[in-house]
């Protein structure tokens, strides 16, 4: 008993510890950067020079309360597991809180470990919402976020598929971008068909509620 205290007070202590690191810090790499055959490509950029468009087609795309949960959106949660197990597209509930949690201090994959990183992803999760303002929870995901083959981060990936900063995105470019998030391994972001090109249109075209609605107003308070 007297170990298994150790290891957590060690373990809590690590994780407060590291996540009041990155609040300042860039994460230098992840476990999905370590473990991706593909070599990593990233290009960490602050916030103040990722568009605005590309900021709107993440919330858009992956956590339209964003701005007003603490880090679980329980509709959306609900909502997912309805829709899977009625045979629907597979889809998830996870928040950009959650999905930046997990890409920072955790592990992509399925199997039995999925069940114990969802735990911990409860634990990360709590920690940057609690310690990172959402301005810093949205900086970090856009720059960590797999964005392609090999290539990390919003910034990467336009240098990627248009040659250019993600300083300068265009609705249309931002909301490909976002669609190709949940399996950027498979979907095209340059040039895109099917789903992937439909869902994008449809991303773009809510860039503009997201804006006048001020979905994304604590990013930029």
């Amino acid at each position: 008993m007297r170990l298994l205290a150790k290891i957590v007070i060690w373990f809590i202590a690590i994780s407060v510890g590291l996540t009041v690191l990155y609040r300042f810090v860039p994460p230098p790499v992840t476990v999905t950067m370590l473990v991706d055959g593909n070599g990593i490509t990233k290009d960490w950029e602050p916030l103040s020079r990722i568009d605005r468009n590309m900021v709107a087609a993440a919330i858009a795309a992956e956590d339209g309360k964003f701005c007003s949960h603490n880090g679980f959106d329980t509709d959306a949660i609900e909502k997912a597991m309805e829709r899977n197990a009625s045979g629907g597209r597979l889809r998830g509930g996870s928040t950009i809180s959650q999905q930046t949690a997990k890409n920072v201090f955790l592990w992509q994959g399925e199997g039995w470990t999925r069940y114990l990183r969802k735990g911990l992803e409860v634990w990360f999760t709590f920690l940057v919402e609690t310690l990172w303002d959402k301005r810093r929870i949205m900086e970090v995901y856009l720059n960590v976020a797999e964005t392609g083959i090999g290539t990390y981060g919003v910034e990467a990936g336009a240098q990627r598929y248009w040659g250019q900063s993600a300083a300068h995105l265009t609705p249309t470019q931002a909301g490909r971008m976002a669609a190709a998030l949940p399996s950027p391994k498979t979907r095209s972001v340059k040039n895109p068909s099917g789903f992937t090109r439909r869902y994008g249109n449809t991303i773009a075209a809510r860039i503009g509620t997201v804006k006048r609605e001020g979905f994304d107003a604590c990013v930029y308070e």
